[in-house]
């Protein structure tokens, strides 16, 4: 077993169905204890959430795997919850603005007990500006940032990505923040509150267009698979299925002339420079069409990558879980074995380290798994006492 990068740090996981859960699962691959922090009776919404593996959530293992879990009502349970705080280096919560702070568990507060504590809160749209307060979910966000409008093709309506982009960027976001934060308090001692929100970080993600209207005054528009940028490049169509690939600039795009027994295409002056392609963007598809329609997408994407031009197929998600180089060389793959569903097969973390690689650390706790061994191990408590403390509903 490898070195962990983040041993010994403790991370307390409030969060619940996928941006803050991802968030604390990429801090336990990479060696933290996190414990998840969840109400009891029902916990969090996501072991409701299909698919399943006999009967337990598979998404919910997914963005909790690693984690201990333990039950307690904020509420009831406050003093509990400070007890753990004063021991915890990161905190990640998902609640809306504000409720932690009608808790009396917001960051001012729990900063004074612990000074040296990392508060990292994801939201919809931020801890602060007049949309605070709005219920804020990955589809919104997409759409409030300008992702749906730059989302599929010129004469279709503005489409969510597929993935839930917003929220993962979130977590990932909340991971590098609260990575970044501890590097600080190494160095001073302090803590500090970091404030991710779901808009704001999709936002980021659309740099390279935010930047078409902010130099040049233009409203980036739905392009299908290509780019206004650059041509040709995108999807062409084969016999059984759809390739993308990218040959846009002035020296991949004569190699793709020349592949198709078209050399003269290059200088064509409709085609000779990537100004006048992205104006004769459609004749120039129409023409890779027709080669391409000839072969099957794995014969052009060999062609293509024969000649260097970058090209792969479009995969359904079955054959992405199947591909050798993705599943097996890359191991993006992992079996989990979860204590009431067996073995499961989840998505391992995409980080590669020479020394302290990510890991899986195991499965998703069931339902306040952890509770004997957390209360009674951290806090010293006995028997009578956890027995006391169900018995009440409080944990």
């Amino acid at each position: 077993m490898s070195e962990k990068a983040l041993e010994g740090i403790k991370v307390l996981d409030m969060s619940r169905v996928l941006a803050g859960p991802h968030c604390a699962a990429i801090l336990a691959d990479l060696g933290a204890e996190v414990l998840k922090i969840e109400e009891p009776g029902m916990g969090d919404e996501a072991r409701f959430l299909r698919p399943f593996s006999n009967g337990e959530s598979a998404y919910y293992m997914n963005f909790n795997r690693g984690k201990k879990g333990i039950t307690l009502n904020l509420k009831s349970g406050k003093d509990i919850f400070l007890q753990l705080v004063k021991d915890a280096d990161i905190l990640v919560e998902n609640f809306r603005p504000g409720v932690m702070a009608r808790l009396g568990l917001d960051y001012e507060t729990l900063s004074k007990l612990n000074p040296g504590l990392i508060y990292v809160a994801i939201s919809g749209y931020g801890q602060s500006g007049s949309n605070s307060q709005l219920p804020g979910y990955d589809p919104i966000a997409q759409a409030m940032s300008g992702i749906c409008s730059v989302t599929g093709w010129p004469d279709a309506e503005p489409a969510r990505c597929g993935a839930p982009v917003a929220d993962v960027l979130a977590g990932i976001n909340g991971a590098v923040g609260a990575l970044a934060a501890l590097n600080y308090r190494n160095r001073t001692g302090k803590g500090q509150m970091i404030d991710v929100s779901l808009v704001d970080v999709s936002v980021s993600a659309l740099a390279s267009l935010n930047q078409v209207y902010l130099s040049e005054g233009r409203v980036p528009s739905r392009q299908g698979n290509g780019t206004e940028a650059a041509a040709p490049g995108g999807s062409c169509h084969a016999k059984d299925g759809t390739v993308i690939f990218a040959a846009g600039n002035d020296r991949l795009w004569p190699k793709l002339a020349a592949l198709m027994g078209r050399p003269e295409l290059a200088e064509d002056e409709r085609f000779s420079k990537n100004a006048q392609r992205v104006k004769h963007r459609r004749e120039l598809e129409e023409i890779i069409d027709q080669w391409a329609g000839q072969l099957t997408a794995d014969e052009v994407v060999a062609q293509m990558r024969s000649v260097k031009i970058p090209a792969g197929p479009v995969y359904t998600i079955d054959q992405v879980v199947n591909d050798a180089c993705i599943a097996k060389e890359r191991n993006m793959f992992v079996t989990i074995q979860h204590p009431a569903a067996g073995e499961v097969r989840i998505t391992n973390n995409p980080l590669k380290m020479s020394l302290t690689p990510p890991q899986v650390q195991g499965s998703s706790p069931t339902l306040g798994q952890d509770n004997e061994s957390v209360y009674g191990g951290i806090l010293h408590m006995d028997s009578a006492q956890i027995r006391a403390l169900r018995e009440e509903k409080i944990i």
